[in-house]
């Protein structure tokens, strides 16, 4: 939908209620309009603006549904706040993957329920994975009665008709739907930053991982239209966008459920073609759909970064079996294999658990022989944690604490020695760098990613922000390079 046609629905917000968009985006538009009617009439009442803090827990899907939660609030007219307790409308998009994030979100809803008793215009919203628990939703009803707004991972679309209905009510709204097939496009969005994008190509997970909860949340693979998606990546770039990161569950299974089925390898051969564009990112990808047609096009492409995020999990054929991973350990070393062959110094790197149910000291060895075999760039290690609502979490065999403790040391001190000098073969080189910010820690020095997602400290000024300019890489420091403008 055109800009100008957005901005006609907002402007018709006061049309009478029998006359309201049922076709989307046009009817979030419209809510957009008449939320913004409300918001002037609160702000008034207040002698200010009202002002919004959104709250990102959990992955990269997370903080691409929070930019476009900023989007429709800027719209509506409220003004961003850094700090949730000074803000007047606080929305925390959840994540739920570990049990841990759950008590995390209620030991901050507590904070905010005392903020919210000295501010009479301040409103709470919860969305999110976690909300899609029937469990943590009839929790909030009955401990968190002050929340105001509580959705799910699958009508965040929805999210200006909800507050709005909030708005024009004294009551909690709870709209939670279990599944959804629908997408909709050309929703309002606020980047984080401007020269680089996440964009979502698919929504949802069918594989089942007998650890792992996001199916039961996220919902059912649903990939968007590809015209959708080389539009959206159109519109960012030229808008100043020279990177974009394309968002899946398991990007590799893209365009199976489509009505004119299309692979994740034609979907980026697209991308490509796309003036403007220097660079290509996604995650995740899952072994098991890692096809010789996507390593071919990577091979022989000149945008897609070199690096690849591809989870192994275990090392262990017996353990990925009863994680139901399908694939094996040697089914995965080749992929490694084949990867590295056509894409010479490709960065790989991986998430590995530790401790699964019925993980010997055999099998561990299995994951410590992996990780040597490969030698990956850098690891996220976890301690197998138990999430109920999964499979794993009633099978016998759990492994005790200590075991599982003893294990994890020893992986990340074999995955953070083999990093180090992983990373330190590029000292000398010169290469591309997207700079994206200062640094923090020395106010001379700016920031910027290399092409295999490494990072690099070198001198220069804020206004190097956003551009690609080429670094020599003088002093790796282990999992970082200081480095040199050329």
């Amino acid at each position: 939908m055109e800009m100008k046609d957005s901005l006609k629905y907002i402007s018709d917000a006061n049309r009478p209620e029998e006359e309201v968009p049922t076709e989307e985006p046009q009817r979030q538009y419209y809510f957009i309009g008449r939320a913004r009617r409300h918001l002037e009439e609160m702000s008034k009442k207040a002698g200010r603006p009202l002002t919004f803090c959104v709250t990102t827990f959990g992955c990269q899907m997370n903080a691409r549904d929070s930019e476009k939660l900023v989007g429709i609030l800027e719209q509506v007219g409220y003004v961003e706040e850094s700090e949730e307790e000074k803000a007047d409308f606080v929305i925390y998009n959840t994540c739920t993957v570990r049990e841990n994030a759950n008590q995390r979100v209620y030991g901050r809803l507590g904070q905010l329920g005392r903020a919210k008793k000295k501010n009479p215009y301040m409103m709470i919203g919860l969305c999110g994975c976690m909300m899609q628990e029937p469990h943590v939703v009839e929790k909030l009803k009955k401990s968190y009665r002050f929340v105001d707004l509580i959705f799910g991972t699958h009508n965040i679309y929805k999210f200006a008709e909800l507050l709005c209905t909030r708005m024009e009510s004294e009551r909690t709204v709870i709209d939670i739907w279990k599944d959804t097939d629908k997408i909709v496009e050309d929703l309002p969005v606020e980047r984080k930053y401007p020269f680089k994008s996440g964009v979502n190509i698919m929504f949802g997970c069918n594989n089942f991982c007998s650890y792992c909860i996001v199916p039961y949340v996220r919902g059912r693979e649903r990939s968007r239209d590809p015209k959708a998606v080389i539009r959206e990546i159109e519109r960012l770039v030229s808008d100043g966008v020279v990177e974009v990161m394309l968002l899946g569950q398991n990007v590799n299974s893209y365009g199976k459920n489509l009505e004119e089925p299309m692979t994740f390898a034609r979907l980026l051969k697209e991308v490509e073609q796309v003036e403007g564009l220097k660079r290509i990112r996604f995650m995740t990808s899952h072994p098991k759909d890692l096809s010789d047609e996507l390593i071919e096009v990577m091979g022989h492409s000149e945008k897609i970064c070199r690096h690849l995020h591809l989870p192994i999990q275990s090392g262990s054929t017996r353990i990925l079996r009863k994680m139901n991973r399908q694939y094996t350990k040697e089914h995965y070393l080749e992929l490694v294999e084949k990867i590295r062959e056509a894409v010479p110094g490709i960065s790989l790197t991986t998430d590995i658990i530790v401790g699964f149910p019925g993980e010997t000291e055999e099998d561990f060895q299995e994951t410590l022989d992996v990780v040597r075999k490969v030698r990956y760039d850098s690891a996220f290690t976890f301690l197998y944690s138990k999430r109920s609502g999964t499979p794993a979490a009633v099978m016998e065999d759990q492994v005790p604490e200590d075991a599982a403790k003893d294990r994890f040391g020893r992986l990340l001190d074999e995955v953070q020695k083999i990093s180090a000098e992983a990373c330190a073969v590029h000292k000398g080189s010169v290469q591309e760098v997207l700079v994206e910010c200062r640094n923090e820690h020395d106010a001379s020095l700016m920031t910027g990613r290399l092409s295999n997602n490494l990072l690099v400290h070198f001198p220069g000024d804020m206004s190097l922000t956003g551009r690609l300019v080429r670094v020599r890489l003088d002093e790796c420091k282990g999992f970082y390079y200081i480095g040199s403008q050329v």
